[in-house]
């Protein structure tokens, strides 16, 4: 009878997986889209790639050493952050970009404010966004074959033909980050992450849905083509990378299930209008950001209801 009933601390339901698996899982669906990159790019990419992620790592370790706290870094977030950040620059960015970007992501945006699970909002976005504050020659420059070129979304924006069929675009042989070209590759590590269970549905669904949905009404309205439309403004940015790698990240992302198709239909909202009315082509980074803002108001709103607790009543 004893073992009937145990009461314990919380959590009571525990699972088997770990941080480092969960991170682990993150990079081997990063890692396709990762080897476009240096295959369409050059070897350039893949120096930039390990610069950010030596950075992160590095910077974690002397960052918690500092502290004098547990150094985490063989949970891999660390890694997985330093990759995101390079897989959302440019080839041309210069290196030394790319390692502060990475440092500040982890100094300043994860572990300043509790480390890994505490940071208000995506590390390697925030750091995304300070790098293209800072240096928007650069960051906002795209090269292809050793050619400076527009993307996609940006001669979409301009009313210029687009050079690169959506096959181009699908497969990732086009101008843009180093991570973000190869649509299907991107989908390909995302489905991983689904049915590793590592990412819910929820977030990607209503994200990809949103940008779907609102682009194909303004095609509609402004008499352009919907279905190619659509398609360049899905498949010829930062679209994949954000919905199935940078807005389903934990610590930043609602936790039920109501609040994660909020989440995914307001960034997916954001990022259209940035997009089409913006300063920007892409709003992919941005949209995120504030969203996660507002993830502590999405959680209280869509929390559900304590078992046992009263309900007010009106009388």
């Amino acid at each position: 009878m004893d073992k009937l009933l145990h009461v314990s601390a919380s959590p009571h339901i525990r699972d088997a997986r770990t941080t480092t698996g969960l991170m682990g899982d993150v990079l081997i669906a990063l890692l396709p889209a990762g080897i476009a990159g240096v295959y369409f790019f050059g070897l350039r990419a893949l120096l930039l790639i390990a610069v950010g992620v030596a950075s992160a790592v590095l910077a974690e370790f002397l960052c918690q050493k500092a502290a004098r706290h547990t150094v985490t870094v063989g949970d891999l977030s660390a890694a997985v952050t330093g990759l995101l950040l390079a897989y959302n620059v440019p080839v041309n960015a210069e290196w030394w970009q790319v390692m502060i970007g990475s440092v500040f992501a982890i100094v300043i945006v994860k572990q300043l404010f509790g480390g890994l699970g505490f940071n208000v909002v995506n590390p390697a976005l925030a750091a995304r966004a300070v790098l293209q504050n800072s240096w928007a020659g650069s960051i906002s420059i795209f090269k292809i074959d050793g050619v400076t070129a527009a993307t996609p979304l940006s001669q979409l924006k301009s009313g210029q033909p687009v050079d690169a069929s959506l096959l181009d675009m699908f497969l990732g042989k086009t101008a843009g980050c180093i991570g973000e070209v190869s649509a299907v590759l991107l989908i390909l590590g995302g489905v991983y992450l689904l049915c590793r269970r590592v990412i819910k549905w929820q977030v990607p669904v209503a994200y990809i849905g949103t940008v779907a949905v609102f682009t194909g009404i303004y095609a509609a309205a402004t008499g352009k083509s919907i279905d190619t439309f659509v398609l360049t403004h899905l498949l010829g940015g930062g679209l994949m990378l954000g919905a199935f790698f940078m807005a389903t990240d934990y610590a930043t992302c609602p936790m039920t299930g109501l609040g994660q198709l909020i989440f995914g239909v307001g960034c997916g909202i954001l990022t259209s209008v940035i997009r089409l009315w913006g300063g920007y082509p892409e709003g992919a980074s941005y949209s995120i950001l504030l969203m996660n803002l507002a993830t502590p108001l999405i959680d209280k709103a869509t929390r559900p209801r304590i078992y046992g607790s009263e309900v007010k009543s009106n009388a």
